[in-house]
């Protein structure tokens, strides 16, 4: 606290600006590892490697959260994180494409029947498959905007992009994956 005089000489007692308590990494992952899973799962790492993938993500963010500021959101720099080991992850699997993954047991073991995990398996194949036919950038914005609802301001924060440029590639984004859709509609409607 300090002491502050008015111009009628009035002294005011004014609290302090809270001081910034460190952020550690137990409570980041707590508080955000579900995010993470969903970024990483919704940029295109399959289940198989899903877990290696979080790991990694925060190991990056145990070395690197003393460099934190705050002038962002942390979802968004967790984001740009992932981001970024995401793509090391994929170009690492395109160089060694002799293993063979399986997007099986995608079932969220919490469902209460066979009928709605089979639903919900099937959805979530459905949206990976529509998420894997868009432009790496057209489905990083898609993801954020639509998946875990971000707003421009940070998407643009996350990406490093000019808020215009935020708003073009979402609609972009949005046009692909509808076109997507329609084109899975269409090759569903000829096998029936």
């Amino acid at each position: 606290m300090s002491l502050v005089s008015t111009p009628n000489q009035d002294v005011r007692v004014v609290a302090e600006p809270p001081r910034a308590v460190p952020l550690r990494v137990e409570h980041v992952y707590e508080a955000h590892v579900d995010f993470v899973w969903r970024s990483a799962r919704s940029l295109g790492v399959r289940e198989l490697h899903i877990d290696d993938v979080v790991q990694e993500v925060f190991m990056v963010v145990q070395r690197r959260l003393a460099e934190f500021e705050g002038r962002s959101n942390i979802k968004t720099w967790l984001f740009g994180i992932t981001r970024h080991v995401v793509r090391a992850h994929i170009r690492q699997q395109a160089r060694s494409r002799t293993q063979t993954e399986s997007s099986a047991d995608l079932a969220d073991p919490r469902g209460s029947c066979a009928e709605s995990q089979l639903a919900a398996m099937e959805g979530a194949r459905l949206l990976y498959a529509l998420l894997d036919e868009l432009e790496p950038d057209l489905r990083m914005v898609f993801v954020l905007t639509e998946l875990e609802e971000m707003s421009g301001p940070e998407i643009a924060d996350a990406l490093d992009l000019q808020l215009s440029n935020v708003y073009a590639c979402v609609r972009r984004a949005r046009i692909a994956f509808d076109a997507a859709l329609r084109r899975h509609r269409a090759r569903q409607a000829r096998f029936q």
